[in-house]
């Protein structure tokens, strides 16, 4: 051996403790993989169900408006547009049972194919269910009367009804649809509460010692993201109602013509 030549680097041992640590490591890292791919595909799958479930009963509802008739005609002029004077829309009146689907609600900033059925209650087979996705607050008013329409949707699990809840820009459009024809509120405004702040759903929202004028729609949904620490719940106004004969307004009509294809 040469004794200018440097002796070969020691092979360092890895214990057992030590393997053990990296296949743990390793592991975890794989399974909140994969729960995150679940999670997020799952979402998906449910969301695409949910629409299709939302298309396909709008479709029915519009073949039986062209088929049977309300007595209207199909141009603008049986817009009703919610003014001081002007004559109320028709209001939905249907005592509906629990876990029944009597709406359905699009909301074009939420993106495309983001119609969802709403249905009477807001348990976890409502919000959780493949055919409905969105659920109304019993007790408060119903589409189109004067008061507060509420409902509920989770944001990032089962569907994601209202995922992009605070997205929502003055003036953006929530639609409702009923047998009897389309409700076009307008959003306001956002605010962010504790999970146990009821007053939202009264029909003054934080003032049940008063008595409703105006016909609004409250959202409500888990806040944030993944988390069900805070409530965030968007408002909107009446605009305006269209019978079922008219077909949608005009606004999605384009929208509106491609569910179900």
């Amino acid at each position: 051996m040469d004794a200018t030549s440097e002796p070969a680097p020691r092979r360092r041992r890895v214990g057992v403790i030590g393997v053990l640590g990296e296949v743990l490591l390793t592991g975890g890292a794989l399974v909140l993989l994969f729960l995150g791919w679940q999670m997020w595909w799952n979402d998906a799958i449910t969301g695409a169900q949910q629409s299709a479930a939302a298309s396909d009963l709008s479709l029915d509802w519009q073949e039986q408006a062209r088929a049977h008739g309300d007595g209207a005609t199909d141009d603008l002029a049986d817009e009703i547009v919610v003014e001081d004077g002007m004559e109320p829309p028709p209001v939905d009146e249907g005592a509906h049972p629990y876990g029944e689907a009597f709406a359905v609600m699009y909301v074009p900033r939420f993106g495309a194919d983001s119609q969802r059925t709403i249905a009477e209650g807001t348990g976890l087979d409502v919000l959780n269910s493949v055919d409905l996705g969105v659920g109304h607050y019993e007790g408060t008013q119903m589409p189109g009367a004067v008061g507060n329409f509420a409902i509920a949707a989770h944001r990032s699990a089962y569907g994601g009804g209202m995922h992009e809840i605070d997205r929502l820009r003055l003036g953006d459009g929530i639609f409702i649809q009923t047998a009897d024809g389309w409700y076009t509120y307008r959003f306001r405004d956002l605010e962010y509460v504790t999970p146990d702040t009821v007053g939202v759903l009264a029909p003054v929202p934080h003032r049940p010692d008063l008595a409703p004028t105006d016909r609004i729609i409250t959202l409500t949904s888990c806040n944030p993201l993944y988390s069900t620490a805070e409530r965030i719940i968007a408002y909107g106004v009446l605009e305006s109602w269209r019978p079922a004969s008219a077909g949608p307004p005009d606004e999605i009509a384009a929208a509106v013509a491609e569910w179900g294809r």
